[in-house]
């Protein structure tokens, strides 16, 4: 990796050293490997990056990682834990032993192993170097997170179809005499993503007063003329790449106010996707969002408009870049959410979400359910 080793050779540094399971985006990206086990993955410059793992994923890892692979005992960690028993400092000795005296370490780094490093070694802290590497997606990255929101829209149209052929009694949503509730549709979009390899966890179903709360998680029963946030973020089992989407809906009939600020949320959403493209600000296009709301009389401090406009998603759900005020410039490649949304503790909430990539045409959307927003 081309700019990995710049980053060593600019810092000084011997290697660049990570360590963790592919929990960890950064080291899942740099070695294409899955496993639930910690191990140190380290990069010298003009060389191959390894990876140090345990001699029971040896063979696996020789055949999906993208790195090199040397077991623990080849690394000599097993003479070392003989003299040395507490595993931190026994792995800081064995990633000396492999380095040289000067490496860099990503501010993701284990502190107890990190603070024995540091008495072995001159360390330096990078600022994330892979993390900003990882924003830029290739093609089979993009087909990749494109594969996760078709499952994901499917998911979608199941959760919200069962929402639409529910009847109201008494106000609260009933299908096949039992009450609609969000366990209840949660648990479907899991199901759905499952049968198409994919998984989530902490899908937003909220209802009411409480969708005023962007990520409260939502409980019980779904009521009738109520706005229904559903927001789901799964990954591929197998990649581990994300996406995101919120669709918000009313079964029965919204009030004024409601109807009024799911159209503000629908106009910005269009433009919010309109404006993003190569070479265009994130700063910008939130802006422009920020404008559209007070333009219609939405405020942007503790109520209204209160988040940034999206965010980049990969390995990780949220990553770089940023479509906020603090956002640079976009680049082909880039995958990022658009998601403006309304919160008001006395009416709700309403959100609208879609992932995309960022094209030098415009933003290519991924995501292809439509926007219903009353649902009869």
């Amino acid at each position: 990796m081309d700019s990995l080793d710049n980053v060593i050779r600019r810092s000084g540094a011997d290697a660049y050293v990570a360590f963790g399971s592919s929990q960890n985006a950064d080291i899942r990206y740099l070695t294409r490997f899955r496993t639930e086990d910690p191990f140190a993955y380290i990069k010298k410059p003009g060389e191959k990056g390894f990876m140090v793992i345990g001699q029971m994923e040896y063979e696996r890892a020789i055949k999906e990682s993208i790195a090199a692979v040397m077991t623990r005992g080849e690394a000599g960690l097993l003479d070392i834990i003989k003299d040395e028993p507490l595993k931190h400092r026994a792995y800081a000795r064995m990633i000396a032993n492999l380095t040289g005296p000067r490496i860099i370490l990503p501010a993701s780094f284990p502190y107890g192993i990190g603070h024995e490093l540091e008495s072995l070694c001159e360390v330096t802290l990078d600022p994330g170097s892979v993390e900003t590497t990882r924003a830029i997606k290739s093609d089979e990255e993009i087909d990749k997170i494109r594969s996760v929101q078709a499952a994901t829209d499917i998911a979608m149209e199941r959760a919200i179809s069962l929402v639409k052929a529910s009847r109201p009694i008494k106000g609260v949503l009933h299908h096949d005499n039992h009450p609609v509730t969000s366990e209840q549709v949660r648990s479907l979009i899991h199901k759905t993503l499952m049968d198409y390899g994919c998984h989530a966890i902490d899908t937003i179903v909220t209802c009411g007063k409480d969708t005023a709360l962007p990520h409260a998680l939502g409980s019980g029963p779904l009521m009738e003329s109520e706005p229904i946030v559903i927001d789901t973020f799964p990954a591929d089992d197998m990649t581990g790449y994300f996406t995101d989407m919120t669709r918000t809906v009313v079964k029965g009939e919204p009030s004024v106010e409601l109807l009024e600020m799911y159209n503000a949320v629908r106009d910005a959403h269009d433009l919010g996707m309109t404006l993003v493209k190569h070479g265009a600000l994130g700063s910008s296009v939130h802006q422009a969002v920020v404008d559209l709301f007070a333009e219609k009389g939405y405020g942007t401090n503790t109520s209204g408009f209160t988040h940034n406009l999206g965010h980049g998603v990969g390995l990780e759900v949220h990553e770089q870049p940023t479509l906020g005020p603090a956002g640079g410039a976009l680049t082909t490649g880039n995958v990022v959410t658009v998601e403006p949304g309304l919160y008001y503790r006395d009416i709700g909430g309403v959100r609208l979400e879609n992932t995309g990539a960022v094209t030098t045409k415009g933003f290519d959307s991924f995501t292809q359910f439509p926007r219903e927003f009353i649902l009869r």
